[in-house]
């Protein structure tokens, strides 16, 4: 059986001082981060959210509790791997992923590429199926005015030999 799976994520976190920002598996130059339990990645928190969308497994939350110590300070890059490695395992295989971070600050474009790798390593794809496109938020809501970053994520997978 061959079947493809639509998977859909999207996150937002606030931008505060005194923590690194990591987007899209790598740190970025900012004088602000992303709160969160983990390294706050929202880039790649959309893309599990998306993967586990499309093979209907719930949701980050529910793999990965913000009140579980086990998960604080981790890298988004890991849980990725987890999930990925779980969504492979079930059959699963990337088609391609699209991806839009929304932010005022800092310029994405001079990390894309960087991100782009980073994503392609971890699953196991030429970067060439990752888009990361980036917009602002022409002053409106907390990206807008600089207190958040948010992304949103739509991805295609595969389904081989029963799964799907």
């Amino acid at each position: 059986m061959h079947a493809v799976r639509i998977g859909q994520g999207w996150d937002r976190h606030r931008l505060v001082p005194g923590r690194k920002l990591v987007l899209g598996g790598v740190e970025i130059p900012f004088d602000k981060g992303l709160d969160g339990h983990s390294d706050a990645d929202v880039l790649i928190h959309a893309i599990i959210d998306a993967i586990l969308g499309a093979i209907g497994s719930g949701d980050i939350g529910s793999h990965f509790p913000d009140n579980d110590p086990a998960w604080k300070g981790v890298s988004s890059l890991d849980l990725l791997q987890r999930v990925w490695d779980g969504a492979r395992s079930a059959g699963y295989s990337l088609v391609n992923l699209d991806s839009t971070i929304i932010a005022e600050a800092p310029k994405i474009g001079p990390h894309r590429d960087a991100m782009r790798a980073a994503l392609a390593r971890v699953l196991g794809v030429e970067a060439a199926r990752i888009s990361i496109k980036a917009k602002t938020a022409e002053g409106c809501g907390p990206e807008g005015r600089g207190e958040a970053v948010a992304a949103e994520v739509v991805l295609l997978l595969s389904a081989h030999s029963g799964s799907g």
